[in-house]
């Protein structure tokens, strides 16, 4: 497994029940897939540096995982579907490391 950094921004109509619930589903993604949730830091509400979807801002949540191949691809197509998410951007660690 191979340590990695998952940011994205959710939608700012979300309020923080509903923020909550996607970290949770998001989390469990990657839990059903055999990885491991090390950190999640929610990062609160931040303007925007450019409208995305015709919004200026969004939710920041930031979350470290050991995680598989499979559960990449899988994570990936659950963020690419979900509304709730305006941007995402899934980095291996140990790349930026070295």
């Amino acid at each position: 497994m191979r340590t990695y950094e998952l940011l994205f921004i959710a939608q700012p109509a979300l309020d923080e029940e509903g923020l909550n619930a996607l970290v949770t589903r998001v989390q469990q993604i990657m839990t059903d897939q055999g990885g491991q949730v090390v950190h999640v830091e929610q990062m609160g509400r931040r303007k925007l540096a450019y409208p995305v979807r015709k919004r200026k801002e969004g939710s920041y949540v930031l979350i470290h995982a050991n995680l598989e191949r499979a559960a990449i691809a899988e994570l990936e197509r659950s963020l690419k579907l979900s509304e709730d998410v305006l941007r995402y951007i899934l980095v291996r660690l140990d790349e930026i490391k070295a």
